[in-house]
């Protein structure tokens, strides 16, 4: 499934809240991301409709299997391009910022290549 670089966004961002343990709330994403509520809702609706996340009656939002598989496959591209771009020697910051552009754009074909040569070096 193909979606947009937005809900990718949200999808990585839901993940990476996840990841502590604490349920994740539209507002959590608010603050991580510095968008307007509204904005939020509109897409947590939007991405509850694409059968990506489900919102329970307390409001704590969880990734379906498909949003999991979606925001796990960016967040491992964010990670591998950061620290890549970090090694070789880009100032932290603007790594990961660049790496939060790349990871949306670069094909499949040109991130396999490059994560299979990163792997090359550190085996």
């Amino acid at each position: 499934m193909k979606i947009q670089e937005s809900a990718e966004n949200y999808l990585e961002t839901i993940l990476v809240l996840g990841q502590n343990g604490n349920p994740v709330r539209s507002i959590d994403i608010v603050n991580e991301l510095k968008f307007s509520k509204p904005s939020v809702s509109v897409a947590m609706k939007n991405l509850r409709e694409q059968k990506l996340i489900e919102i329970d009656g307390v409001g704590h939002i969880t990734l379906t299997k498909g949003g999991r598989k979606i925001a796990e496959s960016i967040y491992e591209r964010h990670v591998l391009l950061s620290n890549w771009l970090i090694q070789l020697g880009v100032d932290r910051e603007i790594a990961v910022n660049d790496a939060c552009g790349m990871e949306h754009s670069i094909s499949e074909e040109s991130y396999l290549a490059i994560k299979k040569h990163i792997e090359g070096y550190l085996s």
